[in-house]
């Protein structure tokens, strides 16, 4: 994992490293494009708090493998194929040797939110 330009890295600390993620600006709001926790961190709610911390203010899109959609559901993610198309693109290509599910999280996904009261981020660019 590693930032792109004009991206964010987001870093938890308990006397070393534990958990990470980087956000990259895409039009209409960020796409996650990684998340780390520390094996003996996993399980503890770190990686579910640190994604409500970074992506509380901006629309965010990601990229997983089907296997953790039920995980970012519960985080407020919804499956998608509306995206900006830098990363529609990008999808497309990543889909020729993996498998793996758009994902988008809008503000009135937030916490504390409710559907049509918080701004609605554009799906494609």
């Amino acid at each position: 994992m590693r930032a792109s330009e004009g991206g964010e890295a987001w870093v938890v600390r308990a006397g070393e490293i534990v958990a990470a993620l980087n956000l990259t600006p895409v039009p209409g709001g960020q796409w996650l494009t990684g998340l780390l926790v520390a094996f003996s961190w996993r399980g503890t709610g770190m990686a579910s708090r640190l994604i409500e911390t970074a992506c509380a203010e901006q629309c965010t899109w990601l990229f997983c493998h089907p296997d953790l959609q039920g995980f970012y559901e519960r985080l407020g993610f919804e499956v998608t194929e509306a995206l900006p198309q830098a990363l529609a693109d990008r999808l497309a290509r990543y889909r020729r040797s993996k498998s793996l599910l758009a994902m988008y999280r809008s503000q009135s996904s937030l916490a504390g939110s409710s559907p049509g009261t918080a701004p609605r981020c554009s799906r494609n660019g």
